[in-house]
C-alpha cells in the first residue's frame, strides 16, 4: 500500500478497552495516547458511532501507533473492519488525514474513518448526535 506510516485516530468500538481493540489491535500497537480531533461531530450507528464532518465539532478518541513491519496489515484489518476499500465506490468511510491534539498539546496527523458523504448528509439531517463528542456517551 502506499499510506503514509501515520498514527489512526480512533473514536469508537476500535478504542482500548472496547471490543474492536480486543480483537484487532490489543498487543499490536506500539503506542496508545489519548487525543482529540476537531473538525467532526460523532453520530449514533448500530452499535457504533460515525464521524461527520463537522466544522464546529469536536471528536474524543485515541490516537494509536502501528508498528512499520506490520501496518500495512493491520490498516487492512481495520479498513475490513470499516467496509472501507480504496479507491472503492461503495465505501460507508473514506479514511482521510486530519490533525489530531494530543494530551500534552502536541499535534499530529492521522488517519482517520469518517462517514462518506452521502451517509454523512442523512446523519446531519436525522441522525442522533453524540452530545460532548465521546462516544458511549
Amino acid at each position: 500500500m502506499d499510506r503514509e506510516l501515520l498514527p489512526v485516530f480512533v473514536y469508537g468500538t476500535l478504542r482500548p478497552g472496547r471490543g474492536n481493540h480486543a480483537r484487532l489491535l490489543r498487543g499490536r500497537t506500539v503506542a496508545e495516547e489519548p487525543a482529540r480531533m476537531r473538525g467532526a461531530a460523532l453520530y449514533e450507528g448500530p452499535g457504533y458511532p460515525y464521524a461527520v464532518a463537522d466544522p464546529e465539532g469536536e471528536i474524543l478518541g485515541e490516537a494509536l501507533w502501528l508498528p512499520a513491519d506490520r501496518y500495512d496489515a493491520l490498516l487492512a484489518s481495520l479498513d475490513a473492519l470499516e467496509g472501507y476499500a480504496p479507491g472503492g465506490s461503495a465505501n460507508h468511510y473514506v479514511q482521510v488525514i486530519r490533525p489530531v491534539r494530543l494530551t500534552g498539546g502536541d499535534t499530529v496527523r492521522a488517519w482517520v474513518y469518517l462517514a462518506e458523504e452521502g451517509l454523512a448528509a442523512r446523519l446531519r439531517l436525522r441522525g442522533r448526535r453524540v452530545e460532548g463528542g465521546n462516544w458511549p456517551e
